[in-house]
């Protein structure tokens, strides 16, 4: 039976009684960012780079950078956000939200992808701000709480302090995030870090319900101190991530770095927004691409 996360009901309940005066459900209209904002967001733009919010389906919206994806999901209720960014992109995800009209205090849950400083840097001050409870599975949650990662972490030496996030609400493989008519379900997606998590939803514009996927990274990279092929139990762990990617549902495709699943360039209208094959192509490629990895351990020992 899955298990959902819900907000305590004391909390809830404040929070349904002042929904008509503290949360906004819809943006008034015409606040859907033009088509062409994104295209400022080139090939070589940086992670804090800023780009407009986009409603990407319903009421789901992109707040996130040129480089670095954040994920808002709202309701009457309250709001759920997916990824912090980094240190200084946070501040850029809290005017991304205020400018699709929106208020960063109804944020309620804040989840995430993995444990990097890119995209979990700007976690601790996004909580600060709206007041929102944190919540991770257990690798992730234990490296947001102290600020920092180990060597269980194939990118670990590679990889900067985070300030510490308060208090990380615990999720397991198949839980949910529920708020009001809300409910994200986290999925067990460890690999390009050991925490990985990867979340599915259903979104709904009028009539038009499409299955959401945030799909976590899955390229196998490390630091120079770390092989894949010394660690069997991780790289196991990786492959089944990989098929429990291609089975999910998933009608649009989400990436933390945008640029991995063409996201900028589909809002633009430059390749279809919806693809029910995406998610599958997507583990395709990482498997191919953790094969090559593993090829070249083997090829070259000393990498």
């Amino acid at each position: 039976m899955t298990t959902v996360l819900r907000m305590p009901a004391a909390m809830l309940a404040l929070v349904l009684g002042l929904a008509a005066v503290t949360a906004t459900a819809a943006p008034a209209a015409g606040a859907d960012a033009p088509a062409t904002a994104t295209r400022g967001c080139t090939d070589q733009a940086g992670w804090d780079d800023p780009t407009p919010p986009r409603r990407i389906h319903g009421d789901t919206w992109y707040v996130g950078t040129c480089g670095i994806t954040a994920v808002l999901v709202t309701s009457p209720q309250g709001h759920i956000l997916l990824d912090g960014g980094t240190a200084n992109g946070a501040a850029l995800i809290a005017d991304n939200i205020r400018a699709a009209g929106f208020r960063i205090e109804d944020v309620r849950w804040i989840g995430g992808s993995h444990e990097h400083f890119d995209h979990a840097g700007g976690i601790a001050a996004l909580q600060a701000a709206s007041g929102a409870t944190v919540v991770a599975r257990e690798p992730a949650a234990r490296v947001l709480e102290r600020g920092r990662s180990d060597r269980g972490d194939p990118q670990y030496a590679q990889l900067e302090p985070l300030a510490p996030v308060a208090r990380v609400q615990r999720i397991a493989d198949g839980e949910s995030l529920v708020l009001g008519p809300l409910r994200l379900t986290a999925h067990a997606t460890p690999g390009h870090a050991p925490g990985g998590t990867s979340w599915t939803w259903r979104s709904c514009e009028g009539e038009a319900c499409l299955d959401l996927a945030y799909v976590d990274s899955l390229s196998a990279i490390s630091d120079d101190a770390w092989r894949f092929r010394d660690h069997p139990d991780y790289v196991a762990a990786f492959r089944r991530t990989l098929d429990a990617v291609a089975a999910l549902p998933c009608d649009i495709l989400v990436t933390p770095h945008p640029a991995a699943s063409n996201l900028l360039a589909r809002f633009n209208g430059d390749a279809p927004l919806v693809d029910p094959g995406a998610c599958r192509a997507f583990a395709d490629n990482a498997r191919a691409n953790l094969a090559s990895r593993l090829a070249g351990e083997r090829k070259d020992p000393s990498t």
